[in-house]
């Protein structure tokens, strides 16, 4: 059978390429997958923190591919009106926010994350975002609908820019508006730093003498990182 296998962030530089089309043999697991790339030595070093999705969805390694399958090898994340957005266009933060706001509200709580002009102690030109964009809006609905129903907030919006971002840009925009501020802020929190850690956007930093992938967080204990397969059958491109 022939699946799709797709590379984010710093795993596409190493492999060199976005994606593959691969030859397993039938019943292969997604361990299967990530045992073939293990051949790359550059590779096999980051398959402690890396996950996987097949078909846009958080898996674990013994889950069984099926022809035509789309498996993403994920390296840990960077991380509107509708709740979740993901643009290549500038963010307007203060309209968005005046969008979200209705009478009945007693708080509305913030999070616009912005470029800034330095990073381990050298001084940033810009950066540029990518993301496996199907999946993060999917990942950026649910975590929207999750702060819904778990904290007593009316409305989120959730904004998220992809590509070439200046210094003092919004790269990230969380809005929650709710009766009361404990709930609004909680909520906040919870949001950014659950997209920081589930959400598949990578950001690269480009610098006056080079550029590099920024570290991410590690994935939550329940997204089983791709590391420690044990394949049953090899596979060939």
């Amino acid at each position: 059978m022939q699946v799709r296998v797709l590379f984010f962030g710093i795993l596409k530089d190493l492999v060199g390429r976005s994606s593959d089309e691969l030859t397993l043999p039938e019943h292969s697991k997604a361990g299967d997958v990530v045992e073939h790339y293990s051949r790359n030595a550059s590779l096999k070093a980051m398959l402690g923190s890396i996950a996987v999705s097949v078909n846009q969805e958080y898996a674990k390694l013994d889950a069984t591919l099926k022809s035509g399958d789309e498996i993403a090898l994920l390296p840990p994340v960077s991380g509107g009106a509708p709740r979740a957005t993901i643009t290549r266009e500038v963010i307007d933060s203060a309209r968005i926010a005046a969008e979200i706001r209705q009478p009945e509200d007693g708080a509305v709580a913030i999070f616009d994350g912005i470029v800034r002009n330095h990073s381990r102690g050298r001084r940033t030109r810009f950066l540029e975002y990518e993301a496996y964009e199907d999946m993060a809006l999917k990942q950026m609905e649910l975590l929207a609908s999750q702060a819904l129903s778990q904290f007593q907030v009316r409305d989120v919006a959730i904004v998220h820019r992809l590509g070439h971002l200046e210094i003092g840009e919004t790269s990230v925009l969380i809005v929650v508006a709710s009766a009361h501020r404990a709930a609004a802020f909680d909520a906040c929190r919870l949001l950014i730093d659950t997209l920081k850690r589930t959400v598949p956007i990578w950001k690269k930093e480009f610098f006056e003498d080079g550029a590099i992938w920024a570290d991410g967080e590690p994935f939550p204990p329940e997204i089983t990182p791709a590391a420690g397969t044990h394949s049953r059958s090899s596979a060939s491109k």
